[in-house]
Order: structure tokens, then sequence, then C-alpha cells
């Protein structure tokens, strides 16, 4: 018992600081939108689409395959020779963005900004790079300095954010502290615009290298080919599922600017578009919080109940109530869009795009879903079909912004990904009915997404009267929602409460 508390203790740790990243960038939303219009958050979007591909391209696997070699065999000698591979590559990959940034920022279509490129460049080098030490702190089982140099780097970016777009942007414009303006109008240039994002994470990055720097001052780079070379076949893999699981993400972003038709949205460009859409996007996040703290938690439960006999019964109730949880969040944010959106989208111009949130939620719910079912292949050593499963997400995604952007618009990205996270959990469920059945009331999951889905797709938008009226209103359903789960279950809560008695 106490090594299964240990490890769910440094699982925490681990997760601590993606969820709280996710959870503080979520609140940047507000930030960045009051300081662009829609078409410059456009820019945004779909650079970091792009970065979330390098991201994956800079590591090729390496990280995971450290673990593998590293934790059998001489870790000093498989960190010094994985680590010089990342060194190369990033390098030789930041190399070539530098010398090419013109030409790559013009096929884009945003001329003039290879700054923008270039740092975005190192942005992904220095995450490549630094992967390799944080694998490291893992396998030495080090979760406390792990999690707190990566919460310093979420801070840093965020005050960075804040001095950039909201300190100097204020005193730059006169608001305040006009004494200060000869000092900032040095630091800040209008013109720059989301540049200052990029700064911002660039500097941030640039922070992890004292932070570990006693992970890179014992580092001796290595070049070894016949040893690399297992460890090269071993990561491929995990580089080409991490580029098909980025393209289920991130397709969306990359392709809506091409894929709409001129003039689609009355008085809004293309890159208008993207950023209105990019930043309602990012109103799901809240789901998507919830769903990665519970993986965090999840993962080492499920793991750890594998040898009972009753686990099957546990895993069942366990997504039971997950469902819940996830349909409660899902009517409380889409039936309260119209106070709650203002709060993060600053500028009336993003508020046109708020009918994806509750379609972008349920398919993140379903996501959360998905990654629930995979229990049973991680406990049959199957891992080959979350592979294929990743691919038929990836593809059904890619097919349907294809086919829905230029008939429906942004609200086809929305679709496409909803239905993508549909056919995964389809698949993965019916697949884990063959090797690791498990007595999942498909009952409840269907009363409890679809009573939701009516509440949220019947009512959201409906006005009562006066917008405080409507309000209240939206309100009492979400307690209503409640008191109706409450109802349902105190049934077989009791009885579960008897049996331990």
């Amino acid at each position: 018992m106490s090594i299964l508390k240990k490890l769910a203790s440094e699982a925490a740790l681990y997760g601590l600081p993606s969820i709280v990243g996710r959870s503080v960038y979520f609140l940047l939303v507000a930030l960045h939108t009051r300081a662009f219009a829609p078409a410059e958050s456009g820019v945004q979007a779909e650079l970091f689409a792009y970065v979330a591909f390098l991201q994956v391209v800079y590591t090729f696997g390496m990280e995971t395959s450290f673990f593998r070699f590293a934790s059998r065999d001489n870790s000093k000698q498989y960190y010094n020779l994985i680590l010089s591979a990342v060194i190369a590559v990033s390098g030789a990959f930041t190399l070539f963005f530098v010398l090419f940034a013109t030409p790559l920022i013009n096929l884009l279509g945003y001329p003039g900004r290879e700054s923008y490129l270039i740092m975005l460049a190192l942005v992904v080098a220095l995450d490549g790079i630094v992967a390799i030490p944080f694998a490291r702190l893992r396998l030495e089982r080090k979760p406390r300095r792990f999690a707190f140099v990566r919460m310093a780097n979420i801070l840093l970016n965020v005050l960075l954010n804040v001095f950039f777009l909201l300190f100097c942007r204020d005193i730059h414009a006169g608001r305040y502290l006009t004494f200060l303006q000869p000092v900032v109008n040095v630091i800040y240039k209008p013109e720059f615009g989301v540049g200052y994002i990029f700064l911002a994470n660039l500097i941030a990055n640039l922070a992890f290298i004292p932070l570990l720097w006693d992970l890179f001052s014992d580092f001796r780079f290595r070049f070894d080919a016949a040893a690399f070379r297992p460890v090269w076949l071993y990561g491929y893999p995990i580089l080409i599922m991490g580029l098909a699981g980025v393209a289920n993400q991130m397709f969306d972003r990359l392709t809506l600017k091409a894929l709409l038709p001129d003039g689609f949205y009355p008085g809004r460009s293309s890159e208008a578009a993207l950023g209105i859409y990019a930043s309602c996007y990012k109103l799901s996040v809240l789901m998507n919080v919830v769903v990665q703290a519970f993986r965090y938690a999840a993962e080492p439960f499920f793991f750890s109940q594998a040898a009972d006999k009753n686990a099957p019964g546990t895993f069942a109730l366990v997504m039971k109530w997950f469902i819940i949880a996830c349909c409660v969040l899902w009517v409380g944010i889409s039936l309260n869009l119209d106070w709650l959106a203002p709060m993060f989208l600053r500028q009336p111009a993003y508020l046109e795009g708020l009918a994806v949130v509750p379609v972008l939620l349920l398919g993140n719910l379903l996501l959360g879903v998905y990654y629930n079912l995979t229990v049973w292949f991680k406990l049959t050593d199957r891992t080959r079909y979350g592979t294929w499963l990743t691919f038929l997400g990836a593809g059904v995604n890619i097919l349907l912004n294809i086919m829905l952007i230029p008939v429906i618009g942004y609200m086809g990205c929305a679709v496409a990904f909803l239905l993508s996270c549909a056919a995964m959990t389809v698949a993965c469920y019916l697949l884990g009915n063959k090797y690791l059945p498990v007595p999942y009331s498909l009952r409840s999951a269907g009363f409890y997404v679809g009573s939701a889905a009516v509440l949220v797709f019947g009512l959201g938008g409906v006005s009562v009267g006066s917008p405080l009226t409507t309000a209240f209103f939206q309100m009492a359903v979400v307690v209503a929602y409640v008191a109706a789960v409450v109802y349902f279950e105190k049934v077989p809560i009791a009885k579960l409460n008897l049996r331990r008695r």
C-alpha cells in the first residue's frame, strides 16, 4: 500500500505542472483577446499549431526511448547518447528555420515577421533539449524538482505576458504611470504584436538552462551509430504516433485559413476567422483540464487494481462517475456562456464563434471517455492498438475538416474534432469488449450524455427576458441537472454504503 501511495503522490507531482499550466494559460485568453484583434490572434494560433508538430519532430520519440534503455543499462551512457542526438537534430532544424525564415514566413502569408519564426524555432529547440534532462529527473525519481522547474517556467511565462501585454502596453498608451513611458517605449513596440507572446515563451524556456544546469554540466557529447540504432528503431514509431495525435488536435488550425472560402464570414478575413475559432477553442480547455487531471490520477489507479478480481466492476464505476462529472461540467459551461465568455473573450468579435464551444466540450468529454477505455490495451500489453486508434482519429479529423470547412466554416472544425473523438471511443470500446470485457453501463452513459445534450443544444442561448433573468434561469437549469443526478444515483450509493457496513 505504501508503494501505491508513493506512486500516486509522484504521479500527482508530475501531473501538477501540466494541469496548472493549462489552467493558467486558459486565464491568459482574457489578456490576449484584450490585446489583439481576431486577425492577429489567428497568426498566433496558426504558428502555435506548427509548433505542436515541431515539438514531436524535435524529440522524435527519444524521451520514451531514454526510459526504455536508460532504466535497464548504463543510464549515463544513454543520457549522453540520446541528449547528443536531440541537440544535433534540434540544432539542425533551428538553423534551417533561421536561414530560410524569410521564404518560409512568406509562404505562410505573414511577410516581415521572420522574428516570429526564429523565436518559435528556438522555443521548440529548448523544449526538445530539456525533455531529456526532465526524463532523467523522472528516472531518478525526483518529482519535486521536476514540478518546481516546470512550475517556475509557467510562472515566468505568465508574468512576462502580463508585463508586455498589460503593464507595458497600458503605459505606452498613457493609461497610467506615464513617467515610465520613455523606458517602456524602448521595450514595447505595438507593431511587434503577438511576437510578445512568443518572446515570453522564449525567455521562460531559456530559464530552463540555469535551473537544470547540473544536468547539463555533467553531459558529454557522444555519437555512436551502432549504439544509437536500436534507440532509433524503438523511438521512431512513437514519433509517427505523436504526429498522428497532434494532427488530430491541430489540423483544424492549420487548414481553416486555407480551406475557408473568401468572404465566408462577411467582414471577416480568413485570419480573423481562425483567430475567433482558436480563441473560442480555448474555452473548451476547461473540460480538457478535468480530463488531464483524471488521466494522471487514474492511470496508476488502474494498474494498481489490475490483479483484483473485482477490477472490471471498479473500472465501470469509475467510468460512470467520470461521465456524470463531465456532463455536469458540459451543461454548466454551455448554458452559462452568455456571461462567462465575455469575461475571457474581451472583444465582441470573438463572441461570434461561441456556437463551437459546446461541440468542442462534448468532443473533449468523449476524448476523456476514450482515455478511460484505453485501460484494456494498457493492461493486456496490446499498446499497438493505441497507435491504430490514434491514426483512425487523425484520419477522420483530417477528412472531415477538408469536407466541412468549405461548407460550414469553423463549425466544421468543431464537428470534425467531435466525430474523430467519437470514432476512437466507439472503436476502442468494441475492441476492449474482445480483449478485456468491462461491464460499462451504456444505459447510464446514454442517459446522462443524452439528457445533457438536450439541455445544452435545446436551451443554450435561450433568452427569458433580461440578461440577469436569463442568467438565473440558466443557473437554475444547471442546479436542477445536478439535483437530478443526486436523485437518480442515491439508491445505488445507499446500497454501496450498506455493503460496506
